[in-house]
Parts: structure tokens; sequence; C-alpha cells
């Protein structure tokens, strides 16, 4: 399911012509183009959807909307777990337990005896 999610935006600049931004879903920062909204400034919300923010939106309907998403686990859906996310980029294998990767060395050992 593809979402229009609120997110902050961080920082803003220009790739190959294109205005950028960094903006922040709670916790999961993705690059997203700035073309339909190019009044938009650092530390507004806007809600993007596949990659391109659509439209302002104001601080406390954006936390709301991220809240009651984080609820439903939907921008789990979305995005992903980010540390599983991370290791996958790292070329780390996930534990089963779902213990980050200092853990791995523990569970491993409790499995040979």
């Amino acid at each position: 399911m593809c979402l229009a999610v609120p997110g902050r935006v961080l920082e803003i600049g220009e790739r190959d012509g294109t205005r950028m931004a960094s903006v922040d879903f709670g916790g999961v920062v993705k690059e997203v183009c700035l073309e339909y909204l190019p009044d938009l400034r650092v530390g507004e919300y806007a809600v993007v959807h596949v990659g391109f923010a659509l439209q302002r939106l104001d601080e406390e309907s954006a936390r709301r909307t991220l809240e009651l998403f984080e609820e439903l686990g939907m921008l789990q859906e979305e995005f992903g777990d980010p540390w599983e996310r991370a290791a996958a980029e790292a070329g780390v294998q996930e534990s089963t337990s779902g213990a980050g990767p200092e853990a791995e060395g523990t569970e491993r050992e409790a499995r040979q005896r």
C-alpha cells in the first residue's frame, strides 16, 4: 500500500536542478521532491506521496496522523523497520529474535549448546 504520509522538512537543497528536501517521517528520513510546493520551508510539514511533497500541513495535524499511522502499524508497512533496513544495507543478516546485531553472537552460542 502506498500512503500519503506527513513529514517534517529538515533541510532543503538542490539536486540536478530540482528542489529537494530531507524529510522526517516519525524517525525515518527520506529525500523528497519539492517541485509542487516550491515555497515550503525547513521546519514545515507536508503530505508526501511517492517521493513528492503535495500539500502543506499544520504541525498538529501531522503529529496526529503520524501517531495514528504508528498505532495502526502503517508506518512499519510503508517504511519497514529502519534497523532491519540498515542491517540489510550493511550486509548483516537479521537475527531470528529481532534483537540487534550485537545479540547475534549470544544467540549463536545458545543454539550450539
